[in-house]
């Protein structure tokens, strides 16, 4: 958790995208922070980028992003199509302003949204 710390601190740079992921019990969680949108979603489209084949359970922890356009909910989509042939989505912990932008264009419906990373992860 350290390092994701580190990572928060130089957040608040408009354009900046970190990109973080790891496994818990089976589950890949990709937590992100900053912005994302057409320049910086490059790196998350990276972290879902998965092997041919992979039908893995993702999490998406977005608690620490604090701006995503229209690129942000096209990875979206293509994440959930991608992983819905076995494999699942979820959206956790996203703030008040990227919640709402899930909530108005309907991703919500697509795609469960946890309030929190643990509630996504099913503990």
């Amino acid at each position: 958790m350290v390092g994701i710390q580190q990572d928060i601190q130089q957040v608040g740079q408009p354009g900046w995208l970190s990109v973080r992921t790891d496994r818990v019990d089976g589950v890949l969680v990709v937590t992100v922070a900053g912005e994302i949108d057409h320049e910086t979603g490059g790196a998350l489209r990276e972290a879902l980028d998965l092997p041919d084949g992979a039908a893995p359970r993702v999490v998406i922890d977005l608690g620490h992003v604090t701006f995503m356009d229209s690129s942000g909910i096209n990875l979206l989509i293509a994440a959930h199509h991608t992983l819905e042939a076995g494999g699942w989505l979820r959206l956790a912990g996203a703030v008040p302003s990227v919640l709402r932008t899930i909530q108005l264009v309907g991703i919500d419906a697509l795609i469960d949204c946890y309030p929190t990373l643990r509630q996504a992860l099913g503990r």
